[in-house]
């Protein structure tokens, strides 16, 4: 079963950059879809971004031209490029993977933006 773990989240001014990481136990390249969600204080958690095996992605209208999602296969390693942040993209970014055996999810990093 493979693991993910975020890292990059922390506190930012607006207008600023973050970059998030999610690091996989085993290989993800037979893992033909990886993203992050988010979730705000109070909110439900939201789709942000997907990337496929091929490299074709899916972005939210809220961080379309924003944020910039990348996989690097021989790292097992994802990552979520933030920029131009704003206060609204305040919450915590899980990060998950569609393997053949079923969703799995990251424990989440907290991402705070300041106005």
């Amino acid at each position: 079963q493979v693991q993910l773990v975020e890292s990059g989240g922390g506190l930012v001014q607006a207008g600023g950059s973050l970059r998030l990481s999610c690091t996989a136990s085993k290989s993800i390249f037979n893992i033909n879809v990886m993203g992050w969600y988010r979730q705000a204080p109070g909110k439900q958690r939201e789709f942000i971004t997907s990337i496929s095996r091929d490299g074709s992605t899916i972005y939210a209208d809220s961080v379309k031209g924003r944020f910039i999602i990348s996989r690097d296969n021989a790292k097992t390693t994802m990552y979520l490029q933030m920029n131009s942040l704003k206060p609204e993209d305040t919450g915590v970014y899980y990060c998950y993977a569609d393997p053949w055996t079923g969703r799995i999810w990251g424990q989440g990093t907290q991402v705070t933006v300041s106005s």
